[in-house]
């Protein structure tokens, strides 16, 4: 599986790499935004199309957060990205989020801590479930978890891997509602966190599903789905 990290910095490239190599990876390593492009596009690579992307944030232009937005507009929407981000400048942190990316991670990093994150984000892009052949339905929106497809009125919508996880945990627990940390931990799978994340993510998804979706925000608890009439119903 091949892992693309983006860094204008030699050392946290080479640092990275090794400790994803030890994961079994493939490393391609890149230090500006026309050397990435290229490299998401598939040129010159060993061992076929890239899977994940951890991009810098303040790499020389494109920026990560502009590259992360390409791809999310791009043939291939729904690769995992994650990005880093400068310690203490939560405004990357939410425009990376509210450019389609999946996870971030705060410099100085321990590498392990991102090796962590990269597996973290790789098994919920590829993990399958024993119900992945149930369809969720809603009103007028569908979701198809064997294929990660989501459709609104019978057309599909492009979801990030985060946005679908969170979509088909809020469908699976109609009417319930949820804390950031609860959601931060069901769906990120962390025990801890910036808790923007999931707010990004949420109005994210509101976003992309439109008048359709129905996520209730339940004022000092977190959100709901669906608490004004029927749930979600199973297929």
């Amino acid at each position: 599986m091949c892992i693309l990290i983006a860094d204008d910095d030699p050392v946290v490239r080479e640092v990275v790499r090794r400790y994803l190599e030890r994961d079994g990876l493939t490393v391609v390593e890149t230090g500006d935004g026309p050397a990435t492009m290229a490299a998401l596009a598939g040129a010159d690579l060993p061992d076929g199309a890239v899977e994940l992307a951890v991009l810098d944030v303040m790499m020389p232009a494109p920026d990560g957060i502009d590259i992360c937005r390409a791809v999310r507009s791009g043939p291939r929407p729904q690769m995992p990205i994650i990005l880093l981000t400068a310690l203490g400048d939560e405004d990357d942190r939410v425009l990376g989020l509210e450019a389609g990316a999946d996870d971030y991670v705060t410099k100085p990093f321990s590498p392990r801590e991102l090796a962590l994150r990269v597996a973290s984000v790789l098994r919920r892009a590829t993990q399958t479930h024993d119900t992945t052949r149930i369809t969720l339905r809603d009103g007028s929106i569908e979701v198809r978890p064997a294929f990660q497809l989501v459709l609104v009125d019978d057309l599909p919508v492009e979801l990030t891997p985060r946005e679908f996880d969170l979509l088909v945990f809020l469908l699976r627990h109609p009417q319930q509602v949820f804390s950031r940390e609860e959601l931060l931990s069901q769906v990120w799978g962390w025990d801890f966190g910036d808790l923007s994340t999931v707010t990004v993510h949420i109005k994210r998804l509101r976003a992309k599903l439109g008048d359709r979706h129905r996520i209730e925000t339940v004022w000092g608890r977190g959100y709901a789905w669906g608490r004004d009439g029927n749930g979600a119903c199973h297929a």
